[in-house]
């Protein structure tokens, strides 16, 4: 990175890089994708995946990220797909912006949208506080958790939809407001990503708040997102079934424990669910395992 990109990279929360691929490289990805999804649709894509859109019109529009489908495909389908995976130009964008070690956590996924798919509606910029995709300073580099490379297979011009930001949203110190999260009264912030076939967009992922304005293009919009993290966060894969402890520390170890014990001996797993314990101490000095959806919620009551 260059002292422009870095800059960039800091003010707005998002860096495009041009041209990266050539246009016969993007064309070879682009007939990897064709002839990926005639694979999917012939084996019965269902039409939701994770909640979103899987199949619209008869079309491919996106794919699942848990699992890196585009880099297990057979050769010669997969290989544009495992040279972007560790592109020098990324690769030097990423031992800045995660550190050295860093690691694909998950996709990579398509998104192939068409008109009249629905948006995403806005997520990210730290809300909650998540201190394993969040961005910081430290001495004199920056550092983020987790980054989104986001490589572009079609144009995305003024007015055509796909990827939306709010710059600078990475250093907000306060919750989105729930108008903007779904895009109500919004123009003033959210903006929309102008990029080119060959581009590439890296943003910071849970740090930044983003989103998806539909898409309105004649053409299918081809973006496929690699999720890297940093070398000790685990957002997603293996991690989530190793993690409890009866697994990771065995079960003779846990064995008789209490709940509250019980909540210590997790495994990494950086996203939480409803069903992973966190350690309150109560007003008589009891520790108490408890279950929640936000374990910021136990931070802000001591704050009162």
């Amino acid at each position: 990175m260059n002292a422009r990109d870095r800059y960039f990279w800091d003010l707005t929360g998002y860096l495009v890089l041009k041209s990266v691929l050539d246009p016969g490289e993007a064309e070879e990805a682009n007939q990897a994708i064709d002839a990926y999804a005639e694979q999917l649709l012939a084996a019965g894509a269902s039409d939701e995946v994770q909640g979103k859109e899987q199949v619209f019109d008869g079309q491919l529009v996106r794919t699942t990220n848990a699992y890196p489908f585009f880099l297990q495909i057979p050769e010669p389908l997969s290989t544009p797909f495992r040279k972007m995976l560790v592109h020098p130009r990324i690769v030097s964008c990423l031992n800045e912006m995660c550190g050295p070690g860093f690691r694909l956590d998950h996709g990579p996924e398509l998104i192939a949208h068409t008109r009249g798919v629905k948006g995403l509606r806005l997520h990210g910029s730290g809300d909650r506080h998540k201190p394993y995709v969040a961005y910081h300073h430290q001495g004199k580099g920056s550092y983020c958790g987790g980054v989104t490379v986001s490589w572009q297979f079609a144009d995305s011009g003024p007015g055509d939809g796909g990827f939306a930001y709010v710059t600078g949203s990475h250093k907000s110190n306060y919750n989105m407001p729930e108008d903007l999260r779904n895009k109500r009264d919004h123009a003033f912030a959210v903006r929309q990503a102008e990029v080119s076939a060959g581009d590439v967009l890296l943003f910071m992922d849970g740090a930044q708040t983003h989103g998806t304005i539909p898409w309105q293009a004649r053409h299918q919009r081809r973006s496929l997102l690699f999720k890297y993290t940093s070398r000790s966060t685990t957002r997603s894969g293996i991690a989530e079934t190793l993690a409890p402890p009866e697994i990771y520390c065995d079960r003779d170890v846990v064995d008789g424990m209490s709940e509250a014990e019980r909540a210590v001996m997790w495994g990494p797993y950086s996203n939480y669910h409803e069903e992973l314990p966190y350690l309150d101490v109560s007003a008589d000095g009891q520790v108490k395992a408890v279950t929640c959806t936000d374990p910021s919620d136990i931070w802000s009551d001591r704050r009162g």
